[in-house]
């Protein structure tokens, strides 16, 4: 299947929603809502989402919608854009720059096409399952096999008791050379390009997923839930720079 027409529109949403939300990030003045469930929202995440779903419709009026901020739109369709403005608000509100916009590719209800977008610092990695590239070069995994010798990511640390199982994320860490809480979507755009080798969430949603899969893939890495199964559209990550130290994570997570 050729992606092509698809990956040149992938790149266009994600610098037309980088442009609308670099103005913002930093700003002092910038009002954040709180959601139903507590999650902060700011105009970035609306404004930038609004923007990519005129996009979509304009050029694929046909293609369903799927967002974080606005909600489903003709999800049955054969092919479904799934899109995250701003994975990471909470970083976002704090002037921290580890967040990203998060766009996905569904056919038939699996994701083909992947992009995590960083507009601040200038990041710009799209996959396919088969091939992954940053600012248009080709990226891979880091070949680490050991997880005495892995850098692992995650969100938050006390999210795996609240939705996983605690002790074992606990032991998963202590196994590791390193670990740290750069997050949300840039955890998985360090995956993909080689800086990190684990990044583990115990919950998620499907716009935090959709795009991450054929990325993470793409680069060689491996991408599934915390049982082992299909990481989409399942509500939780263990990806992986290896299939050997995927399979360590996942016997400590299972232990």
């Amino acid at each position: 299947m050729d992606f092509a027409p698809y990956r040149a529109f992938t790149l266009e949403l994600a610098r037309a929603s980088g442009d609308f939300i670099r103005p913002l990030f930093g700003r002092r003045d910038l009002a954040v809502d709180l959601k139903s469930d507590d999650s902060p929202v700011t105009l970035a995440d609306r404004g930038a989402e609004e923007l990519m779903r005129r996009l979509i419709r304009t050029r694929f009026p046909t293609h369903g919608i799927l967002g974080e901020e606005l909600g489903p739109e003709n999800t049955d369709a054969e092919w479904v854009w799934v899109l995250d403005p701003i994975d990471g608000t909470k970083s976002f509100i704090t002037g921290v720059p580890l967040w990203g916009t998060l766009i996905g590719l569904l056919h038939h209800g699996q994701p083909v096409l992947g992009c995590i977008h960083q507009p601040i610092l200038g990041q710009l990695v799209v996959g396919d399952g088969v091939t992954t590239t940053l600012n248009g070069a080709p990226v891979r995994c880091r070949p680490t096999t050991r997880l005495a010798e892995a850098t692992l990511l995650t969100c938050d640390w006390l999210t795996p008791a609240q939705h996983q199982d605690g002790p074992a994320f606990d032991r998963l860490a202590q196994s590791t050379r390193l670990c740290r809480t750069w997050g949300d979507a840039y955890a998985y755009l360090l995956v993909a390009t080689g800086w990190a080798d684990l990044a583990v969430d115990p919950i998620m949603n499907p716009w935090d997923l959709a795009a991450l899969v054929p990325v993470i893939r793409g680069a060689g890495g491996v991408i599934t839930d915390w049982s082992g199964g299909p990481a989409y559209p399942a509500a939780s990550t263990v990806a992986a720079a290896t299939p050997e130290l995927h399979a360590a994570a996942l016997a400590l997570l299972k232990a």
